[in-house]
């Protein structure tokens, strides 16, 4: 059997989830396709994503198609909120199906994820949906995916020869001549994702999917997996089980990993094949639930493999600070929050007095403050979302403390310098002039307070060390208030790395979205004040007949306050796009 491993993508509500359902009952998997309405679809299990009708986290489902292929359909979020789920995904896929609404047609996220495939050379399929709804028009939406997503795609039928042909000189001459084989040629250049199939009907009808499940036997591009070889794979997904364990999403390329074999250094200890019985073995090809790793994070290699978990998206730009509702409940949040941050690592926990966590967007905050409260019984509040500036050296800082002088009152000597550069800790002192542990309590505190305090492309050296020895009283006994110990260090570091900071002085940078608005042309001149309100920077408009594209600049913190005005200036056709471009200068500050 060959083996794929196919991601359903989409911008939400294009019908993602609905067609995943109708290619499971058409696989047999289930006995009637579930409904996102009902609340009762096979991938969307989570409580949250039954009420809200969404998809929050992917989801695994493995199936035979044609007899000799296995699929392992990973559904995957269409909301951009959720954006970081879909990256961690996108590393192990063989192929994707693109669904596109016949109604809306190419949305924001439609576009997002396209270039993101394309860049990734991942395969992929396109699924007209919808179109057993009014309004649906596939020569219009086939017009604008060619216009906006890719010149390649093509209806797979003798039509596409002459697309085909432009990307092939062999296929071109061959064409010519009244030979060549389309079909072939269209499977060809499919997996090499310069061409892309394009399928339309309803996935609440049925229509198109037998064959869309056609095209994805033949065009997309299954593998023969090695069960004998070394083992490779890739951890995409952590999550914990309902004693608290640590369970690891894997994919196997190559090789079998069987209980109480080793990975990591730890051992297996359970294993849960996708679309298998089978529970004392994952093999090449498969996709499997993994217990026993209690080190793993997403992105990490097993075996041979190569860590895949590039970064394929921009990162989140806002942020907000949880709360616990019940004083009493400040440790299990810090507990509970960072067991998250092992699930969605770009929620990038930022502890302080107060802990902070990244996000794309509001509804993310919902999704934390259910997942706490159902999962881990603790009820939260959130305060304002803002956005996350960062801060970089003006100049170049130094500061020393010694051991034994002054007030601070660790046993420890510590002399750091920051300077504009790449974040990195170097030594300006012998390594050999105290215990490797207390160099490595140092460097390990300053990259941990650069990172709370969001202060990037710092170079820091440290020019000055010193410690007492280890030291006995009278009595013969270890006596810490004359012996120099980790913590020492630990707690002396932020002091000196401040204090260099400050005197460095630190520039203050914002981050910027690059917007595209499409608008109709005669709302142009209501728009243009707006953007001037939200401290946009549009560049030149241009005009298409009866309408007019609009891109530029403006700070992230402006974002969802033009797309809340947007419908009312332009009669609700305003279409917007937006994703973070840059950091740009907003003031000199430093606060400690």
């Amino acid at each position: 059997m060959r083996s794929l491993n196919l991601g359903i993508l989409a911008h939400v509500d294009a019908g993602k989830t609905s067609l995943t359902e109708r290619l499971l009952h058409e696989a047999g998997v289930i006995d009637e396709p579930g409904s996102v309405d009902d609340g009762n679809t096979q991938t969307d299990s989570l409580a949250l994503e039954r009420a809200r009708g969404i998809t929050i986290k992917s989801a695994v489902v493995s199936f035979a198609i044609g007899g000799d292929v296995t699929v392992n359909l990973i559904d995957t979020p269409g909301h951009p909120d959720f954006i970081a789920e879909v990256e961690r995904v996108l590393g192990v896929l063989d192929g994707a199906v693109l669904v596109v609404s016949g109604v809306e047609g190419v949305q924001a996220q439609t576009r997002v994820l396209m270039r993101t495939l394309q860049r990734l050379r991942i395969p992929t399929l396109f699924f007209v949906n919808k179109l057993d709804r009014r309004g649906a028009d596939l020569a219009r939406v086939l017009g604008e995916v060619r216009a906006k997503l890719t010149g390649g795609a093509v209806l797979p039928d003798a039509s596409c020869a002459e697309v085909l042909a432009d990307h092939d000189d062999a296929f071109l001459s061959a064409y010519l001549e009244g030979e060549g084989d389309w079909r072939r040629e269209l499977a060809a250049q499919t997996a090499r994702a310069i061409a892309h199939p394009v399928f339309a009907g309803s996935a609440i009808t049925g229509a198109g999917v037998a064959e869309l499940i056609a095209g994805v036997r033949e065009f997309l591009p299954a593998h023969v997996p090695d069960p004998d070889g070394p083992v490779s794979g890739t951890v995409f997904k952590v999550e914990r089980g309902p004693a608290g364990e640590k369970v690891a999403y894997v994919r196997l390329r190559t090789g079998t990993v069987r209980l109480r074999d080793r990975l990591a250094g730890e051992k297996v200890t359970a294993i849960s094949v996708f679309g298998s019985d089978r529970r004392d073995a994952v093999r090449a090809g498969e996709i499997a639930r993994v217990w026993g790793l209690s080190e793993v994070r997403i992105g990490d290699a097993l075996g041979e493999a190569a860590s895949s978990n590039g970064r394929h998206f921009a990162p989140p730009t806002l942020e907000t600070v949880v709360v616990p509702c019940d004083e009493r409940d400040r440790g299990a949040l810090h507990l509970a929050l960072v067991q998250l941050a092992e699930q969605d690592p770009l929620i990038n926990l930022r502890e302080g007095d107060e802990t902070a966590v990244s996000l794309y967007g509001e509804i993310q905050k919902e999704v934390i403050g259910a997942t706490l409260a159902g999962e881990f019984g603790v009820e939260v509040s959130f305060r304002e979302t803002t956005p996350i500036h960062i801060e970089k050296p003006a100049g170049t800082g130094a500061a020393v403390e010694l051991i034994g002088k002054g007030e601070h009152g660790f046993l420890a000597t510590v002399g750091l310098r920051v300077q504009p550069g790449p974040t990195e800790f170097r030594l300006e002192v012998e390594l050999g002039s105290m215990p490797y542990a207390f160099f490595r309590a140092v460097e390990e505190t300053v990259l941990a307070v650069l990172a709370r305090r969001r202060v990037q492309d710092c170079t820091v050296t440290m020019t000055h060390a010193g410690y007492w020895a280890r030291q006995s009283s009278a009595h013969g006994g270890f006596d810490k208030s004359m012996s120099s110990t980790a913590g020492d260090f630990r707690g002396l570091t932020p002091i000196v790395l401040l204090a260099a900071l400050r005197q460095a002085g630190t520039t203050a940078y914002e981050p910027l979205h690059r917007f595209e608005l499409e608008l109709p042309a005669d709302t142009l001149g209501m728009v243009l004040p707006a953007l001037a309100r939200v401290r946009a920077l549009p560049d030149a408009p241009v005009a298409r007949g009866e309408v007019c594209l609009l891109a530029g600049t403006l700070p992230a913190a402006n974002v969802h306050a033009l797309q809340q005005q947007l419908p009312g200036l332009t009669r609700g056709e305003g279409v917007m796009e937006s994703a973070f471009e840059r950091y740009a200068v907003m003031a000199s500050s430093w606060t400690a």
